[in-house]
Parts: structure tokens; C-alpha cells; sequence
């Protein structure tokens, strides 16, 4: 037989080229990641774009050090804690078992609706159960949380470390027993601009963002929930514990009633400092309660600091000045106490009180109240006006994409966020 004869048994061309297709598709079956895209770093984040890559996120602590980000809003409605794990793992304080999530969860600005979860078991609750690293730019809409130990909070049972950064939880229901938050059960980490609504109960430090402050930051931050408790319960934050403890530029709205040390702003301040805050949250309480803060102790300090004698139904606090309505809707008020209405706080004087810059959402042209028809007829007397400039303040803020021009690209972001409220309580 000569040589090679076999080889006009060989199979075709296209036959060949049918195999590499095959081990090429199964190459890349074998490469894809478990998520949307993306490989875990920084400059390229995994993609979660479902419910089920969310919970199998919650499913895999190999990936709690990585990056991810969140591209679509994600309704967990159907989901509970029978099939959702939460992200991040505490066992007991110093236990080599812990496993945080210490890596970056960007929600792009996306939001999270429907998640529940019930846990009368374990020590921190929440869709992140235990956290050093950062959350940012997520928002949690109608969260239903329920624990019976340490530390309970609609996004963030522990922030140990590392911080939570533009996030909100609106419309939650949040319930346990110590340190209890409307966004965070108990922080040692930093909380910056961010918010809540809604309604939080708890027995011992109960708070309308923040259950328990540590040795954490609550920094230009907000909550506009209802919160009731037995002991330690504030507007904002139920305690703070910690000389380091530093609560900086926010407010609270809402109610705060509770047995004893109950306050408008903080429920107790064992120790740390509050500056340029106020409170105009209804308080209620039979003992030790206040229209800022409900008890002081010696490590605590409050400075520049103000609350509503009338919205709280409390003529005294153990911190803080204590002011009408008319006076607190004043700007006069808080220009006095040096308060920054450059970089931190906008309001419509004589009409609201003060809210963060970051709440305005883009659209809100006149008074920093949400987008409605005063926006659009400022947007509309603006319109074409093609010399926008900061000596005029970008016509007046009409030029939204900052492009030099009001034109139809503008008109297309007006229209985008017409009749969005203030950012974190809507």
C-alpha cells in the first residue's frame, strides 16, 4: 500500500472547518463568566443585569473581593430568604469564618425593587449582610426586612469597613431588635449622601438611615422615615457610641417616638460629635427625649446644630438651638450659624427647609423641591437660548447638558425626570 493512502479517507474541508467552529463554541462556553459580562476588576466590572445573577452573587464568596456593576433595574419580587443568599457572611465577631464582601458593588444608579428577607437567627441582616468594602449608587425601593438580633438594615446589616455612597432605601419596612436602620443596622465604616423612607422599628438603637454608629461617619446624609423603638431611637441615627463617631451636614423629617432617649436627629449620644444638622421629626416619648438629640453624654458634642421647636413638639433638647418653622424655612438661620449653601445645602427661602445638593434631581430649576411645571416654564423661557455661560448660570440652569445651548438634547433630559422628587426620601 503506498504511503498516505489513507488519506483520501480524510475528512472535507468543511467538515474540518465544522469541527473548530464546535471547539471553538465550546471554548467559549468554557471563558464565559457566571455573570452579564465583565471580569471583576476595576476597569472591567462583572455585569449584573438579573435577579439570578444577583443571587448567584450572593452564592459565591470567591467573588466578594471582585468589582461589579449593575445595568438593569432588578425586581426580586418572588424571592426571600428560602432562595436568596445575602452578600457577605458574619458568623461571630474574630471568627475566621466572617467573610465580608470587601470588593466595589456599583448599582449605576439602578434600582433594586421587592427584596425581602426575614432572619430571626443570625447577627446582621440585609441584602449585604456583613461589608468592608463599598457599595455606591444603588437604591432599594420597598424593602421588607426583618431580624431579631444585631444589627438590621434594608441594604447593609454591618459596614464594618470601607463605605456606602450615594444609596437610598425609599418605601422600606425595616423591624429587629439592636441597631436597627433604615438603609445600615450598624456602622463603623462611612454613610455619605445617602437616605431613607419609610418605616423602621426596633427595641435598642433604632434609627431612620442608621441603627448604631460606631466609630463610623454619617456625612451629608437624610432620612425621612418613621421610626419607633423602645430605647435609643432617633429620626437618624438611634446611637453613637464612639469619640470617633462623626455626624456631619444632615437632617431628618419623619417621627421618632420610643420609651426613653428619643430625639429628632439622634436617639443617644454616648459619645462623638454632631455638626450643622436639624431635625424637624415629630418626637414622642415619656422620658429623656429631645428635638435634636434625646440624651447626651460627656463624650458627646453637638455644634451649629438646630431643630424645630413646632414640627417636633419639643421646646427643649440636650443639644442644639432650638427654632420656629418660620425661622427654620429661613435661610437667615443657618447663614448666621456659617452653614454651607455653596457646596452643601440648597433651600427655597421663607418656603422648605434645607436639603442636600445631591438630592436635586436635574431638571429642578427653581426651588430644590422636585421637577414640575415651575421647572418647565423656567426651561421654557430659556429655550433656544444659545449663550449659556456661567455669568448667567448656564441660562439658569436650563442648559442641562452643559453643551453652551438650550436645544432639544436638553429638552430630551427635562423630560427624563419630570416630576422627580428629592433624591434618598422619594
Amino acid at each position: 500500500m503506498a504511503p498516505f493512502a489513507k488519506s483520501r479517507h480524510l475528512p472535507g474541508l468543511g467538515v474540518v472547518l465544522g469541527w473548530f467552529a464546535l471547539v471553538a463554541g465550546f471554548s467559549s462556553l468554557a471563558l464565559a463568566g457566571p455573570y452579564a459580562g465583565g471580569s471583576g476588576t476595576a476597569d472591567d466590572p462583572y455585569l449584573i443585569s438579573t435577579a439570578e445573577e444577583l443571587t448567584l452573587l450572593g452564592e459565591s464568596p470567591a467573588d466578594w473581593d471582585k468589582h461589579f456593576r449593575l445595568v438593569n433595574d432588578i425586581d426580586l419580587t418572588g424571592y426571600s430568604e428560602k432562595n436568596l443568599r445575602m452578600i457577605g457572611r458574619w458568623v461571630a465577631l474574630g471568627s475566621v469564618q466572617n467573610q465580608p464582601f470587601r470588593g466595589l458593588f456599583d448599582g449605576n444608579g439602578r434600582t433594586i425593587h421587592g427584596f425581602r428577607y426575614k432572619d430571626t437567627q443570625q447577627e446582621y441582616v440585609g441584602l449585604f449582610q456583613h461589608v468592608t468594602g463599598d457599595v455606591k449608587n444603588l437604591r432599594l425601593s420597598g424593602a421588607v426586612v426583618i431580624g431579631n438580633k444585631l444589627g438590621t438594615g434594608a441594604l447593609v446589616g454591618y459596614l464594618e469597613k470601607g463605605g456606602v455612597t450615594g444609596c437610598s432605601a425609599v418605601r422600606v419596612d425595616v423591624s429587629g431588635d439592636y441597631a436597627v436602620g433604615g438603609l445600615v443596622g450598624a456602622a463603623d465604616g462611612t454613610v455619605l449622601t445617602s437616605g431613607s423612607s419609610g418605616k423602621v422599628s426596633g427595641a435598642r438603637y433604632v434609627g431612620g438611615l442608621v441603627g448604631q454608629v460606631g466609630g463610623g461617619q454619617v456625612i451629608r446624609s437624610c432620612s425621612g422615615a418613621d421610626v419607633v423603638g423602645d430605647e435609643s431611637v432617633g429620626g437618624l441615627i438611634g446611637g453613637a457610641l464612639k469619640e470617633t463617631a462623626i455626624i456631619d451636614s444632615c437632617y431628618a423629617l419623619g417621627t421618632a417616638r420610643g420609651s426613653a432617649y428619643v430625639g429628632g436627629l439622634v436617639g443617644q449620644l454616648v459619645a462623638g460629635r454632631v455638626f450643622r444638622c436639624y431635625a424637624a421629626a415629630r418626637v414622642t416619648g415619656p422620658q429623656w427625649t429631645g428635638g435634636l438629640v434625646g440624651y447626651q453624654r460627656t463624650l458627646g458634642q453637638v455644634i451649629t446644630c438646630l431643630w424645630d421647636t413646632e414640627a417636633s413638639t419639643q421646646a427643649t433638647s440636650v443639644g442644639g438651638i432650638g427654632k420656629t418653622t418660620a425661622q427654620m424655612k429661613s435661610l437667615d438661620t443657618y447663614l448666621a450659624l456659617d452653614w454651607d449653601f455653596a457646596g452643601t445645602w440648597a433651600m427655597c427661602d421663607g418656603r422648605s427647609y434645607p436639603i442636600l445638593l445631591w438630592q436635586i434631581p436635574l431638571g429642578d430649576l427653581r426651588c430644590p423641591d422636585g421637577v414640575n411645571f415651575i421647572d418647565f416654564v423656567w426651561f421654557a423661557n430659556n429655550w433656544r437660548h444659545d449663550d449659556c455661560r456661567e455669568w448667567n448660570y448656564l441660562c439658569d440652569g436650563a442648559d442641562l447638558d452643559g453643551s453652551g445651548a438650550v436645544e432639544f438634547r436638553d429638552l430630551a433630559l427635562f423630560a427624563a425626570h419630570w416630576l422627580a422628587g428629592v433624591g434618598g426620601l422619594e
